[in-house]
């Protein structure tokens, strides 16, 4: 598969089948992208429009408490009103272990953060985050760096893109229809 770059929208012409949201008019509010793993909890952001996607950071996790009072706090610094969370399928689609504790994650950022969050096949992501890094021939310091907040900017790509490209065909005074594999 080619690969085209863009720093802007973090293009990379690849959809997958994930939910879309409900609303169809135009949001105002941003979109935060999390790639969950054990030992570290990946960010992206997207703009107020929800047009383009934008690693933010990686942090290290160090216990529950702490890592939603982070999240709490970068929520409310960048007016969140949806969270996406990674959902690590195998590439059948069947559920993984690490599925699992995702899903249990993203109820916990649900109850104890009120924002709304979804579940978002997040196959292949880190395999390209790592490839876009090669392609656009990042630092060296970025190399050596976790790619955890690229692989959720990604992700998130991924979701705008496919919610841009619902709201064309549909559009904007139709109900959506989700469909998960």
């Amino acid at each position: 598969m080619h690969l085209k770059y863009n720093k802007n929208n973090m293009t990379l012409g690849r959809a997958r089948n994930m939910g879309v949201p409900e609303s169809s008019g135009v949001e105002s509010s941003r979109i935060l992208a999390v790639d969950y793993g054990r030992k570290k909890i990946g960010l992206a952001l997207s703009d107020e429009l929800g047009i383009t996607a934008q690693p933010l950071l990686t942090f290290s996790r160090t216990n529950r408490r702490n890592d939603l009072h982070r999240l709490r706090e970068i929520c409310a610094k960048h007016s969140v009103a949806r969270i996406l969370v990674g959902h690590p399928l195998h590439m059948s689609g069947e559920a993984s272990p690490m599925a699992d504790e995702a899903a249990l994650f993203a109820q916990r950022l649900r109850k104890d953060l009120g924002i709304e969050v979804e579940l978002v096949d997040e196959r292949l992501t880190s395999w390209e985050a790592a490839q876009t890094m090669v392609e656009v021939k990042s630092s060296s310091r970025r190399k050596r760096a976790p790619l955890d907040d690229v692989a959720a900017a990604v992700l998130l790509r991924d979701y705008l893109e496919l919610k841009l490209q619902y709201k064309k065909v549909a559009g904007p005074s139709s109900t959506p229809i989700v469909e998960r594999s």
